[in-house]
């Protein structure tokens, strides 16, 4: 289950990236490079979402509980009893004679 959800959250990974980059910046037009905005907001003028901003805002979603369930899976198999010396061996030594 581990590597498939690892398979998965690395290919959502990607896509959002792709998807992220094909995206257009909210005021990347020639008047935002002189200081012209057409709206007076404080982030710049929000037109209506597209289907890129969608997949986006799905992609990010799908992403962050990849990672939640990843983090519960490594959790749970990591924290089995083991110890993180258990194949060491140990050395017994004694001390020097005066």
């Amino acid at each position: 289950m581990i590597v498939f959800l690892t398979i998965v959250h690395v290919l959502l990974c990607l896509f959002l990236i792709g998807v992220i980059l094909l995206q257009q910046g909210k005021s990347a037009d020639l008047a935002s490079a002189f200081g012209g905005q057409g709206s007076q907001t404080a982030f710049g003028p929000r037109g209506a979402s597209n289907i890129l901003s969608k997949t986006t805002t799905w992609c990010a979603v799908a992403f962050m509980v990849t990672s939640v369930g990843l983090t519960i899976l490594m959790f749970r198999s990591s924290h089995t009893g083991h110890s993180v010396l258990e194949g060491t061996k140990t050395t017994q030594s004694t001390p020097a004679k005066k």
